[in-house]
């Protein structure tokens, strides 16, 4: 699917103004079949991550796709619910968090994600086996496009360590616990579908313990191309070998079970435009700065995890080539490029920066008091307000004078 077009979105960028979001929805909707079709070998479910893009529009059209939900706090999950979401449509999978936050999404009725033995062992004790958990597996594997978004290694916060099987297995036999399904996330930005199968053997390992399993959760971290020269994860692929794969395991674990994966990223990253206007271009001894009128208070991942994102000059398409470093107006270096080729800038053209739909917005922030963007929908070629455009009064709401 060719996407939204320069005329598009400079005609959104002249009625909503800027900074501003774009969200292509068919875009969405082309991610999801993808998948739906590379894993219809085996019973499969997708859960939307909603931590990459969570505007209860973008949730309500993910429902409408069939996509079920990935929460990591308990707000998500009541986000999703007000979206549509049965709780049983939604897996919560917080961490770092205490008993109380699991014991309100029991109460809301969602499916239980658990990372910690401390935490496995108190919800044993207070449930036994009246509510079926997930355990999430931290496999000890590398992976991921930056140490930052790599979450399986044995460093890693996530998870409980494959070494703590026995402990595990003692708090499940001395509690009662029903362990419904195994879960692992190794990080984001996984080129390499090998990570995943070996994961999956992890994980395959493990479920020889339990006896009651309905799923195996693989995460996600499919790669998106920010690059022209990148290519996606081979999702068709994977597809066939963890069919593949669980068809063998199943055979001798004499169940069935379903495979899981939560992909964020993958399925909103493309969608994705961030509109700016090119506020001064700065010439100095060394370079030619495009400063725009935001920073990485509205787009930080550049700075944040050296992200690429492809820039474009959508008011000069076919204009000369330049080389520009493309800088934000926050007081800290926020440089979204260094030498950057692109078409000649103006004062007043509007750049796009693609592949924005992820981690977006939703990282956003007021830092330095300035205001957060609006949020824009276009579906069946029709541009919608989703999110209004911070006011100054926004800056003031929770202050107490």
């Amino acid at each position: 699917m060719n996407g939204l077009t320069s005329e598009q979105l400079v005609s959104i960028a002249d009625e909503f103004g800027t900074p501003v979001y774009v969200y292509h929805a068919e875009k969405i909707a082309e991610q999801y079949h993808k998948l739906r079709e590379a894993f219809n070998g085996y019973p499969t479910k997708f859960f939307y991550a909603c931590k990459a893009l969570s505007n209860v529009n973008i949730l309500k059209y993910m429902h409408s796709l069939g996509a079920l939900l990935d929460c990591v706090s308990i707000n998500e999950v009541k986000l999703g619910l007000l979206a549509g979401y049965k709780p049983e449509e939604i897996l919560f999978t917080p961490n770092g968090v205490d008993l109380s936050e699991y014991a309100e999404g029991v109460e809301l009725g969602v499916r239980i994600n658990i990372d910690s033995i401390s935490i496995l062992e108190q919800f044993g004790h207070k449930y036994g086996g009246g509510y079926p958990v997930c355990i999430r597996i931290n496999p000890h594997i590398i992976a991921g496009g930056n140490y930052k978004i790599s979450t399986g290694h044995i460093d890693s916060k996530f998870g409980i360590s494959i070494h703590q099987l026995r402990h595990i297995e003692r708090i499940v036999k001395t509690t009662g616990l029903h362990v419904a399904g195994l879960h692992m996330h190794t990080g984001s930005e996984i080129k390499d579908i090998e990570v995943f199968l070996q994961g999956l053997d992890v994980l395959f390992d493990v479920a020889t313990h339990f006896d009651a399993l309905d799923f195996i959760d693989l995460g996600s971290g499919f790669k998106v191309a920010y690059k022209e020269d990148e290519h996606d994860t081979d999702v068709q692929l994977l597809g066939a070998r963890v069919a593949e794969a669980a068809k063998t395991f199943e055979a001798g674990y004499h169940r069935k079970l379903e495979m899981w994966f939560e992909p964020g990223k993958y399925l909103v990253s493309e969608c994705g435009y961030f509109i700016v206007k090119a506020n001064v271009i700065k010439q100095t001894t060394a370079t030619v700065f495009a400063g725009v009128n935001s920073g990485f208070n509205h787009l930080i991942r550049p700075m944040f995890y050296d992200a690429y994102h492809r820039i474009s000059n959508i008011s000069n398409p076919a204009g000369a080539k330049r080389i520009y470093t493309v800088v934000g107006n926050i007081c800290e270096t926020d440089t979204f490029a260094w030498d950057r080729v692109l078409s000649e800038i103006k004062e007043g053209d509007y750049l796009v920066f693609h592949n924005a739909g992820a981690y977006g917005f939703e990282m956003s922030s007021n830092f330095n008091s300035r205001l957060k963007p609006a949020e824009v929908m276009v579906k069946d070629g029709k541009a919608a307000l989703i999110r209004r455009r911070d006011n100054f009064e926004d800056l003031l709401k929770n202050q107490i004078l």
